[in-house]
């Protein structure tokens, strides 16, 4: 299984950005994805998440501002980014959980920086 996110970069303050993370792997049955994100000197930490049934579950400082969502049939979750702000700089991270033939498994994508700068 492999994970393959795009879409981070460079924005202003108050800017927009849309990340992508697809998912590959025969025999994978997605049962979650999320989004995580992990700035210098700090904790990897959950942004959003999804789940196969489309709930979704957001950090309180992303709230209002990101919105995550999957496409099931191109196993594809993306994360739209609004408003954004300087502290939501960070390395982002897409994650997938889900049942890999007989066992639950859980795997990462390679990183997307996200830069928020004037």
């Amino acid at each position: 299984v492999q994970l393959q996110a795009s879409g981070g970069g460079l924005v202003q303050p108050g800017g927009s950005l849309r990340l992508s993370c697809a998912v590959s792997g025969s025999g994978f049955s997605i049962n979650y994805l999320g989004w995580y994100r992990q700035a210098p000197g700090n904790q990897r930490a959950l942004v959003a998440a999804i789940t196969s049934g489309g709930r979704t579950n957001y950090a309180d400082s992303v709230k209002g501002r990101f919105t995550i969502s999957r496409d099931n049939a191109k196993n594809t979750v993306y994360l739209q980014m609004n408003s954004l702000k300087p502290e939501d700089t960070a390395v982002y991270y897409c994650n997938a959980y889900g049942l890999d033939g007989s066992s639950w498994s859980d795997y990462w994508g390679q990183g997307t920086l996200v830069t928020v700068s004037s």
